[in-house]
């Protein structure tokens, strides 16, 4: 199973990012073999608008079925509820202790978005 997670940096002991759209990173971790792939997200950083819709499109062109994060706005949440990508919302600690937590069960998946638009 490939998990997406935000993050500030480019390794499993980075501190997640709590923002989805506007993470500096997200990391597409292999939950079997904890492989990581390296997405560059600023570009969208400091988008106007858009910047949600266009990591949910990175992370599904990655197939990853879950997202691991802090906060998911609307529209990045209607994209990635489309492409059935599962989010887990209100996650924190590092990038390993979060696909760790998903691994023992201890991350709860959200049904709605968590943040407003633009945050």
């Amino acid at each position: 199973m490939k998990i997406a997670v935000t993050s500030t940096g480019k390794d499993l002991e980075s501190p997640m990012d709590p923002r989805f759209g506007r993470a500096a990173y997200i990391l597409i971790v292999d939950a079997d073999t904890l492989d990581v792939e390296v997405l560059d997200n600023t570009e969208n950083v400091n988008a106007f608008k858009g910047a949600g819709i266009q990591a949910a499109t990175m992370i599904c062109d990655k197939k990853a079925e879950v997202l691991l994060t802090g906060y998911c706005g609307p529209n990045a949440f209607k994209a990635l509820d489309a492409a059935r990508v599962k989010v887990g919302g209100d996650v924190s600690g590092t990038v390993r202790e979060a696909v760790e937590a998903f691994a023992d069960g201890k991350v709860k998946l959200v049904s709605k978005p968590n943040a407003e638009g633009h945050w």
